[in-house]
């Protein structure tokens, strides 16, 4: 079985990458899976309702989002009505919407996503371990394929998500930081593990704003505007196999496609 985890969806460039290349990238790998990061698919900050339809219509079966999950406030009657979005499932009880679906491939296999954030250099949200431990223990007890996209800005806490729920996942997946990390690997237990995907949108960007407006904000310290970069645009992703008779990860490997 092949899931493909698409980095965070930055803004209108990231969108047409996946228009773009998610059609031919389902054909070529195929897929079983596509789960994509989009909270920062609407103007580089949050995710609308109208985006995060967008992005299913292009063909993710999951969207995942992170701490810009609150921005666009019309995204928050479809997080209580659509089961296929989440938001990090360590967030305060009460917060719309949930933090783990159930999907369903085409050949009948169930597989489980969770979503979670850190909260090293992040919000003060609930012990993302404990819910983990949580959801595998409720509602994914008997769900063999599990996905969790770990969003945090600190490698050490999505390092050590992996480590302790290596064997009891298919994979652990960063992201966040939007720069795409070298230590996709398979985990003693059998967990697929990434600290960090990387950005699906502009290239020439810094983390996918315009470099110069980028430069300006860390030279003046002042909160300029956020504008999205122009230019060339590439998806980041991760691919992951796993046996469906085990749940175990068997490769992982970066995928790197520019839109030309």
């Amino acid at each position: 079985m092949n899931i493909l985890m698409v980095g965070d969806v930055f803004g209108s460039p990231g969108r047409r990458c996946l228009k773009s290349l998610l059609p031919g990238l389902r054909q070529r790998l195929a897929l079983d899976l596509v789960v994509v990061n989009g909270e920062n698919a609407s103007g580089g900050l949050g995710l609308s309702s109208r985006t995060a339809e967008e992005i299913f219509s292009y063909g993710a079966n999951i969207i995942t989002t992170g701490n810009h999950v609150w921005r666009q406030r019309d995204l928050l009657p479809l997080l209580d009505n659509e089961p296929r979005l989440l938001r990090p499932a360590n967030y305060p009880l009460g917060a719309p919407g949930q933090g783990w679906a159930l999907a369903e491939t085409k050949s009948g296999r169930r597989v489980g996503v969770m979503n979670l954030e850190g909260r090293v250099f992040m919000n003060p949200l609930e012990d993302p371990f404990r819910v983990a431990d949580e959801i595998l223990a409720g509602p994914l007890r008997k769900v063999k394929i599990v996905l969790v996209d770990m969003h945090g800005e600190a490698s050490s806490e999505k390092q050590a998500m992996g480590r302790y729920l290596d064997g009891r996942v298919s994979a652990v997946l960063g992201t966040h930081t939007h720069v795409p990390t070298a230590d996709d690997r398979i985990l003693a237990g059998g967990t697929a593990y990434q600290s960090d995907v990387g950005l699906t949108g502009p290239v020439e960007s810094v983390i996918g704003m315009d470099p110069k407006t980028a430069t300006q904000r860390l030279r003046t310290l002042r909160p300029l505007p956020f504008k999205v970069a122009a230019g060339p645009a590439a998806i980041n992703a991760t691919l992951v196999s796993v046996d469906p008779e085990t749940g175990k990860a068997t490769h992982i490997e970066r995928i790197y496609e520019v839109l030309s």
